[in-house]
């Protein structure tokens, strides 16, 4: 089950597409907003995250931090960074396979990939805001920066 508002977002250690490390230290008295994706190189994926690129100044704007994760590993989302020349850490769930996916309750045990879920966490770690859709469905990237007042 997904943490809803009001609730503490799971504690969790990755690394980034660079291969440096992110954890619970890293994420201590900053707000961020975890945004799952399914598949590198793929057309909703590469859609929402241009979006999130697009808004990127503006959640900067606000002190927040933004984190995009999939369960791809950590070489192919440096290169998709690359390639789309997003500026924001895109954070591997590869090994073990999904385990962050699995404990924001946004993993997609069909298919092994992680939903599209974004997640608005507070400088406490506690939820503000979230949403959960099916793996084929878009989300409103403009929504969790609208409810944050950006």
């Amino acid at each position: 089950m997904p943490p809803a508002a009001g609730d503490r977002a799971p504690a969790f250690s990755t690394r980034t597409q660079f291969g440096e490390p992110v954890g619970p230290d890293d994420l201590a008295a900053t707000p961020y907003l975890l945004v799952f994706f399914p598949y590198a190189f793929t057309g909703i994926c590469t859609g929402e995250l241009a979006e999130l690129q697009r808004l990127v100044p503006r959640w900067q704007e606000i002190g927040t931090r933004v984190l995009a994760l999939s369960c791809d590993a950590m070489f192919s989302l440096r290169v998709f960074a690359e390639q789309e020349r997003y500026d924001f850490d895109l954070l591997t769930d590869h090994w073990p396979h999904g385990r962050i996916s699995r404990a924001f309750g946004a993993f997609d045990e069909r298919a092994g990939c992680a939903l599209r879920a974004s997640f608005l966490v507070d400088a406490t770690g506690t939820v503000q805001w979230s949403v959960v859709n099916p793996v084929g469905q878009a989300r409103d990237m403009d929504a969790p920066l609208a409810f944050a007042g950006g």
